[in-house]
């Protein structure tokens, strides 16, 4: 049973329990509901526990072994790696800042740039990240949707960037990028080429956007749009 709303009874919902239920009815709830409060913590904190183990395998490997704490101590001790990776990118970065790390790195930069594969490599990843990690990138800042892959039918997208050089000299219209994502897996997907006419922004958050993406629709963001602009975005919908 469910109602107008595509909500499920009361009765059949995961965690409620009625004076009407039978035994076995009972069961099944606490069980479902035992998998919903555990699952997701479980999952967490041994996905934390792969990160954290593989980091200090391979950081703490490195490490001579005057350094390195679980050489002489009884036990290992974790975030190890993690700490001293940590403390590394911080001392390259404050390095990097002065004039010498600058000019290393160029003569760095200038031998990559001779070798014919790593150098296209190298620069993708660098043009990626500083684009990505720039505090003024509006890149993956806002969840639209699109009619994909064809009339009628629509997906969810994230803004990428105003889309720039020839694609959007070739063309009349403001061309916007737009990365459609594939479920289960988000780091997948379709880099599209969208006039922004063609865009209807969402209200729902880029986090939101990749939770439904990633559960295929099985977590649905509420809507955050108050009744008078869903009724003005229906009568638009309609006029149009």
């Amino acid at each position: 049973m469910s109602d107008e709303d595509g909500n499920s009874d009361s009765s059949e919902s995961v965690g409620i329990i009625t004076p009407t239920m039978g035994p076995v009815a009972r069961l099944r709830n606490y069980f479902l509901t035992g998998v919903l409060v555990t699952a997701p913590l479980v999952i967490t904190f041994y996905g934390a526990y792969v990160v954290v183990s593989f980091i200090d395998g391979t950081v703490t490997g490195l490490l001579p072994d005057l350094y390195n704490p679980n050489s002489y101590l009884p036990f290992s001790v974790p975030g190890i790696g993690i700490l001293v990776l940590v403390t590394g990118l911080v001392i390259v970065g404050f390095l990097t800042a002065n004039f010498l790390g600058r000019l290393l790195l160029k003569w760095g930069e200038a031998v990559l740039d001779r070798m014919p594969v790593i150098r296209n490599i190298y620069g993708a990843i660098k043009q990626i990240l500083e684009t990505v990690l720039q505090s003024q990138s509006n890149a993956f800042r806002d969840v639209v949707l699109l009619e994909y892959p064809r009339q009628g039918v629509w997906s969810i997208g994230f803004v990428s960037g105003t889309t720039k050089g020839e694609v959007q000299n070739l063309t009349a219209d403001e061309i916007v990028n737009v990365f459609v994502p594939t479920t289960p897996n988000p780091t997948s997907g379709f880099l599209l080429f969208v006039p922004r006419k063609d865009l209807t922004k969402l209200h729902m958050t880029v986090e939101e956007g990749i939770k439904m993406v990633v559960s295929g629709g099985i977590i649905t963001p509420p809507d955050k749009r108050d009744d008078a602009n869903r009724k003005d975005d229906v009568l638009t919908s309609q006029l149009s």
